[in-house]
């Protein structure tokens, strides 16, 4: 099959921010102490529920990096990291005066998430393979 620039772009796109996010979430998965860490950065930082943020945010940029790198309900995957990443934003970044450089991942992240959300995985995904059985 020839697959398009795009459609190769896409998947690289999507094969380093996957990796990425996983790779910044994967030591709360693994380990307890470390999601409560996250749990007490949260709470010392005003956000509410912090326990139920950590780990709600935690598993969702988890199950979308898993999904952008096989390219599998990117869409949803990516509206969900679209609103985690406004909350980081808004909710941490902004409220404290981060640097630009300082909120720079999360406005990649949000960005990669709104481009994936506009463009799709491409056609090099799960999503593509399965389409024409979804039809």
């Amino acid at each position: 099959m020839n697959y398009s620039k795009l459609d190769w772009g896409l998947l690289l796109l999507r094969l380093i921010f996957g990796t990425r996010i996983v790779y910044g979430v994967i030591d709360n998965v693994l380990s307890w102490e470390q999601m409560i860490e996250f749990q007490n950065f949260l709470s010392a930082n005003g956000f509410p529920f912090p326990l139920f943020c950590a780990v709600t945010s935690v598993y969702i940029q988890l199950l979308a990096g898993l999904s952008w790198f096989v390219g599998y309900q990117t869409r949803i995957a990516s509206t969900l990291m679209i609103f985690n990443f406004l909350v980081a934003i808004i909710g941490f970044h902004l409220a404290q005066g981060d640097s630009y450089l300082g909120t720079a991942p999360a406005l990649h992240l949000l960005t990669i998430s709104i481009l994936l959300l506009l463009t799709g995985p491409g056609a090099i995904s799960v999503d593509q393979k399965l389409a024409p059985k979804l039809g």
